[in-house]
């Protein structure tokens, strides 16, 4: 039954990554029942009157998947394909990720099946509004605190928070992260994500032994985290070779100027026909040769059709769940590819967003430079963490990252015991 309800590929391939730990760490099945299901299932619908005058009732979801180290922490989306089973995966690995991280956090996640392209942003509005309404009773700076995430910005943190002040009598911002700094957000938030893939990925490209100054980077796609990590990746010396967004996929041997590309997807609305770049397949971008691919848009996207032929010496990690079990299987076998896991690489967002919620529970804000300084300094020392675990006890990458945050939970549940 339980299989049933999460029904889908992504929360398939994160029970596998979870059972493929559990077995390292010899999870009694009582403590890997309890760690590997979710706390709380929450599904509604979001009736909204359109534009046009017609009445349009979205699903929209949000599951917790423990709250036994602090609150959940997790993005809410808005895309088409958003599903129940989907959201579980995610908030699964938020839930790791956190652990690893040190962070005081749960994992959680929530989504409406919607496509914001297609959206007005009144629309957009009264869909945000309605869905916190709905969330109103399982939500809280102690209990559920949301982000940005897929097809979601500052803005809807903004109306979030607003609803919820409305109800409370007075504002409360620790209810979201990703705000806007005039609503108490963080700065540094927005680039976190992006920076902290970058940040890492630099770390393993020297870890290989190769120069900046003749390093090449592949980024597949070109939202918040993409350009940020692009932008990053970039002001260490290393060439971005190739990008890719909805629109397209682009390639200039000599590389990419990333500020003006940023500014020309701001103006256009994607990268496609970038002036001085040739577009290129973006199934074959993916298997150019570089010194660090970083994919960092959907899940699932190296997979066993192409994990044999890539040609990166790091695979930087930015999206969640790039790479299936199936092509994990076969970068281990090969050997030459220093994989940087998800739940490290794109850690940095939800650092970020811990430290917002840290200057909003003090009431004061910290400035840029700190923010980024501290993040780089957690991002080293969980890096580190996950390299010596790996190499100590013969585990590919993912599989240590995973243990060191599962282990975590697990030993936080037994220390609790089970409530009657």
């Amino acid at each position: 039954m339980r299989e049933q309800l999460l029904a889908h590929p992504v929360f398939k391939m994160a029970s596998e990554q979870f059972e493929r730990s559990a077995d390292f760490l010899q999870l009694s099945d009582e403590v890997r029942e309890r760690c590997k299901w979710p706390k709380r299932l929450i599904t509604c619908t979001i009736p909204i009157k359109r534009d046009n005058g017609e009445t349009e009732v979205y699903f929209g979801y949000r599951v917790q998947h423990h709250l036994s180290r602090g609150p959940v922490k997790g993005g809410l989306r808005f895309h088409p394909n958003v599903d129940l089973g989907e959201v579980a995966a995610l908030a699964m690995w938020m839930n790791w990720k956190c652990a690893l991280m040190g962070l005081p956090f749960g994992g959680g996640k929530g989504g409406v099946t919607c496509d914001p392209r297609t959206m007005s942003q009144h629309e957009l509005e009264n869909v945000t509004r309605r869905f916190t309404a709905e969330m109103l009773p399982f939500i809280g700076p102690e209990t559920d605190v949301m982000a940005p995430d897929m097809g979601t910005n500052e803005q809807t943190m903004a109306w979030i928070a607003d609803v919820y002040a409305t109800h409370a009598g007075h504002l409360v911002p620790g209810i979201v992260t990703g705000k806007p700094v005039i609503l108490q957000g963080s700065e540094g938030r927005t680039q976190a994500t992006g920076h902290g893939v970058a940040f890492l990925a630099a770390r393993a490209i020297q870890l290989c032994g190769i120069d900046y100054d003749s390093a090449t980077a592949v980024v597949q796609g070109f939202g918040n985290v993409g350009a940020h990590a692009a932008r990053t990746i970039s002001t260490y010396g290393v060439k971005v070779i190739a990008v890719s967004d909805v629109t397209g996929a682009i390639h200039s041997p000599d590389g990419l100027d990333i500020n003006a590309l940023m500014q020309y997807v701001k103006d256009t609305g994607g990268v496609k026909n970038f002036p001085g770049s040739s577009p290129i397949d973006p199934d074959e971008m993916l298997l150019l040769e570089c010194s660090v691919l970083m994919p960092a848009a959907l899940e699932r996207v190296i997979t066993e059709k192409n994990a044999a032929d890539l040609k990166c010496k790091v695979l930087a990690e930015g999206a969640n769940g790039p790479t299936t079990p199936n092509a994990d299987a076969i970068i281990e076998k090969r050997g030459d590819i220093f994989l940087i896991p998800d739940i490290l690489c794109n850690a940095g967002g939800v650092t970020v967003s811990y430290f917002e919620w840290v200057q909003n529970l003090q009431r004061f804000q910290w400035s840029e430079q700190e923010v980024i300084s501290k993040l780089d300094t957690m991002l080293a020392a969980a890096f580190d963490k996950v390299i010596n675990f790996a190499k100590y006890n013969q585990l590919p990458n993912r599989v240590a990252a995973l243990s060191l945050g599962i282990k975590e939970v697990a030993d936080v549940k037994a220390q609790r015991g089970l409530y009657p």
